[in-house]
Formats: structure tokens, sequence, C-alpha cells
């Protein structure tokens, strides 16, 4: 029987994981752990192996998975900055990602975001809670439709968020680095990415992590932004300079960000780490800031997303063991 080991597997999976493994007659294994150099012995005798971790992988878990005669790993997640592709070809590993879970999650969560910047309900929230009733300027909001949009990224996630401020009645401008035709009629697309923020008051990254755009939110184009702008980020971490984005703010470049990533989220994200001491002091500080609504990368978490992230990599990696190669590759 075809054996797959899974890594890195949360209880609320479970259920799901042995269903997939019932469907497809597939001994599925798995452990809380990630894979490491001191874990990777338990893909020992499996023909497959998933993983869903953010951080780096080390590069010698290649060579040693491919002695056990895997020939891939599916990464759970859009996201695969986390394999050194290179290593991974050497050693004739294919590597595969889940493209496209729920792209209407994430979307949602974005425009949700905004709206909660914009609508200023975490203000509101914690007057009530000083029994303070009043109606004053600090909690009176804009609205939506009287709004210009931009979306920075416009894919499959990207031309869903555009799709849903179009229906609030919002004009929607847009950038990207190949813009797509078929998203002329739903976004107007801009020149540059200076362009398109310029004219913004909500700024939507929709963008994958890249060398090209590592930290490209930067200080000189926070200055860029439309007066009383805000930042929605649900996309990657390192696209934001961190410190840039608390300059800015507090210079009042813009008023306001929602982050549901940051770049340096690996050790915290999803851990429970209460009772303990912080040990990063941008991240500290980044979810007491108060102009920033943190929330720990969960975008793209529904029901739906969280069984898409678990088929289709157990899917990729049957095609893999079954016919040498699977649609989702990325290398």
């Amino acid at each position: 029987m075809v054996k797959i080991m899974l890594y890195g597997v949360r209880d609320e999976e479970i259920a799901m994981v042995e269903a997939w493994s019932l469907k497809n007659d597939v001994r599925v294994d798995y452990t809380k752990l990630n894979l490491t150099p001191d874990t990777v012995t338990l893909a020992k005798g499996y023909d497959g192996v998933t993983i869903s971790q953010v951080a780096d992988l080390d590069v010698s878990l290649y060579s040693t998975l491919a002695s056990y005669g895997i020939k891939q790993v599916a990464q759970r997640s859009a996201g695969f900055e986390m394999h050194d592709l290179e290593a991974a070809n050497a050693n004739q590993l294919i590597i595969s990602n889940v493209p496209s879970y729920s792209p209407e999650s994430i979307a949602e969560y974005a425009v949700t975001a905004a709206l909660n910047l914009v609508r200023k309900t975490e203000l509101i929230q914690t007057k009530v809670a000083e029994q303070d009733f009043r109606w004053m300027p600090a909690i009176r909001s804009r609205v939506i439709q009287e709004m210009t949009v931009a979306v920075i990224g416009v894919g499959r996630i990207g031309s869903r968020v555009a799709s849903i401020y179009r229906g609030f009645g919002a004009r929607v401008v847009a950038y990207d680095i190949e813009p797509r035709e078929e998203f002329a009629d739903l976004v107007e697309f801009q020149s540059s990415l200076q362009a398109a923020i310029k004219l913004a008051d909500i700024v939507t990254i929709h963008m994958p992590a890249t060398p090209q755009n590592y930290q490209q939110f930067s200080l000189d184009l926070f200055k860029q932004f439309k007066p009383g702008a805000v930042l929605i980020n649900t996309a990657r971490g390192p696209i934001v300079h961190t410190e840039a984005l608390f300059t800015a703010l507090e210079a009042g470049y813009l008023v306001a960000a929602a982050l549901d990533v940051y770049d340096g989220e690996a050790p915290y994200v999803p851990v429970d780490w209460r009772g303990r001491e912080m040990l990063d002091p941008v991240f500290q500080r980044l979810i007491s800031h108060p102009q920033i609504i943190y929330t720990p990368h969960i975008a793209y978490y529904t029901d739906t997303a969280v069984r898409n992230l678990i088929d289709s990599p157990l899917d990729a990696t049957l095609d893999v063991i079954r016919t040498g190669d699977t649609k989702l590759r990325v290398n």
C-alpha cells in the first residue's frame, strides 16, 4: 500500500486526513512535529511527504529524503519561499504548493480588515468597554463608495478583492507587473506601483513574496501615500519594511494599517506564546502599536481553505508517486 507522511498536522485536520486516506485507499500517517533534521527519519519507509511550515528548510533534508527514495515534498500553502529549489532539483525532488485553496477566504478577510480600519471599530469597542457612548469626530467614518482602492497584485485573490470593492461602488485602481487583460474591466491598471498608491485611500497587497519585492513597501514608498490612506497586507510579511511602517505611521504618511503577516512570524505563528517572553522587539512593537491591527496569518482560515490545504497536497503527492509528476510543481 502507498504510504504518505504528513508533518505539522493540527488536531482539527486529522479527520480530514483520515477521510482522504479512506477515500483514496492510501495509508496516511501524521505528526504534529515539523520536518527538521531531527524528525526527518519519521519519513523513512514512506513514499511521499507533505509539510506545512513557514520557516526555511534545512538544505540537508533534501538529500536525506532522496536517500529514502522519496521523490517529492508537497507544501501545504501557496507560498514556497521556505524551499531551496536548487537544492531540491539537485536531489531530483519535486516541490509542489497549493496555488489556490480559497481565494475568496483571503479576499473577504482583506476587505473586512479594511472596513475595520475605515469604520474605526477597534476604537469604538474600546470606548464602549469604557462606557463612553458619545458620538465624536474621533469615531466618525468615511464611506467606501467615495474612496479609491489600489489593489497591488491582480491575480486569483486580488481580482476578488477588486470585485468586492466594486460592489461597494468604490473606484478600484491596480498595479501588477503583468496586467491581465481579463481584469481590465474590473480595475484601472496604472503604469507603476507609485502611480496606483498616490490615488488610493486603501492600499491592499496581494502579491507573492519575491526577491524583487522584498521590503518594497519602504519609507520612500510610504511617503507617496495619499494623506489619510490605510494599508492592508494579507499577502506576505517580507513585502513590507515593518520599521519603515512604524516611522510612516508616526509621521502621518498613512493613518493606519492592518497586517495579517509579518516578516519574522515563523517562531510565533501558529504557536501559543502565552506567558512566554517575546524575543522579537519589532514584533512586540507591531502587536501593541495603536495604529496597527495585527492578526496571526488567519486571512485564509476558513473551513473550505483548511480542507483544500489537506486534500490538494495529498492529491499532488499521490500524482507524483503514481505518474512521476504533478501539475502543482513549482520547480
